[in-house]
């Protein structure tokens, strides 16, 4: 995600060096990895890797986890990352209803609730409830949280953590949910659209992610982009804004005042039943944006598409199918697959905006995302 590969030798890139240490250990899991291993892996000398892994052990971010035979010589010290060093929350505030998770290192969720929600309520009613969601999974407050991450309706502002005009909700535009939450908790928080969420951690389980389109189908229709490694999100951070694009001129109204979007449409399909009708109109969506961008993998997640995964994956690859082969394609075709998990996904990405970045993966190229660490000294 949007990191070199190797290490750098060098005092200012401390911090760099270490999050591709923390990223490997990360990866590696239970089994662990060499000090050895890292070096060959990063790039960096053997010296370099004792220092960072000395450093990170002292912060109790890493630890030994046992011996592993070697080809000569004594067997080697194998580590690992401690998953219980850190712990963030993540928020996924949708438009009738909140899911919450609390996260370790590894990714691995701890807690999790879900509860309704009127995103239509006086703002401080919903900051309200997420801040009691985020209460409720953090219990006692002795576990150490990084911070908050939050998934939302788009479009947004991430970087300024600022909502827009999400639709059907008017009423949140340039409304500051950022610093608003932060104050709230008492922690630090990031927000993102649900998709941008979604994608991120997705992508973040994926050893090697190509390029994917995150479609997501809930309360609303969106798409998550992951372009050469790395969140998409564009230059006023409004990207994947997928629900909105006009497939017919003169087509029904939708909430954010056009006609015939993507959106309306897969959601009228949606509210009769047909499942098979919503699928094809997702499908219509998808196949734009694989022309456009010749997107490598398409995946389906939300709760609509959790219901039902096999119509929708199969009404998704038939229209794919099918352009592959009006384009040319030699039946090569765009491969489809569920998220599973219905929303909770989304939450869970929302967690990986706290933490990627101490392992160096911040998801796309802006430099002013948030650092949960701080800067090692000189």
């Amino acid at each position: 995600m949007n990191r070199s590969n190797s290490g750098a030798n060098l005092p200012a890139l401390r911090s760099h060096n270490a999050a591709l240490v923390l990223d490997l250990l990360r990866v590696a899991g239970e089994r662990g990895i060499s000090r050895l291993g890292l070096a060959e892996r990063t790039g960096l000398t053997p010296q370099a890797v004792s220092k960072i892994t000395a450093r990170l052990r002292t912060e109790g971010l890493a630890t030994e986890a046992g011996r592993r035979a070697s080809t000569g010589g004594k067997p080697r010290t194998v580590l690992r990352l401690v998953p219980e060093a850190g712990h963030a929350v993540g928020l996924h505030l949708d438009r009738d209803g909140l899911t919450v998770v609390l996260v370790d290192l590894a990714g691995a969720v701890a807690e999790s609730r879900t509860a309704p929600l009127d995103f239509g309520a006086p703002a401080d009613e919903v900051l309200g409830a997420a801040a009691g969601a985020v209460a409720a999974v953090r219990g006692d407050g002795e576990l150490p949280v990084l911070g908050v991450g939050v998934a939302v309706p788009g479009p947004l502002d991430h970087r300024a953590g600022v909502l827009h005009r999400v639709t059907g909700f008017p009423q949140w535009d340039g409304y500051p949910l950022r610093d608003a939450l932060a104050g709230r908790t008492g922690l630090p928080v990031v927000l993102d659209k649900d998709t941008n969420a979604a994608a991120l951690g997705l992508a973040l389980k994926a050893p090697d992610p190509a390029d994917f389109a995150y479609l997501h189908l809930g309360t609303g229709l969106g798409a998550g982009l992951v372009l050469g490694g790395a969140v998409h999100r564009g230059a006023r951070t409004g990207a994947g804004e997928f629900g909105h694009q006009t497939v017919q001129l003169d087509g029904i109204r939708c909430g954010c005042g056009g006609r015939g979007c993507l959106e309306a449409l897969c959601l009228a399909a949606v509210h009769r039943g047909d499942a098979a009708e919503a699928a094809r109109v997702l499908g219509t969506g998808a196949a734009n944006l694989v022309g456009l961008l010749d997107i490598g993998r398409v995946v389906l997640g939300g709760r609509t598409v959790a219901a039902d995964p096999d119509a929708y994956v199969r009404g998704v690859r038939a229209v794919l199918d099918e352009r592959a082969r009006r384009d040319g394609a030699e039946g090569v075709p765009v491969p489809v697959v569920a998220a599973g998990g219905g929303d909770r996904p989304v939450a869970e990405g929302a967690a990986q905006l706290v933490l990627a970045p101490l392992f160096g993966r911040v998801g796309d190229a802006d430099t002013d995302s948030w650092e949960p660490v701080p800067a090692e000294p000189g």
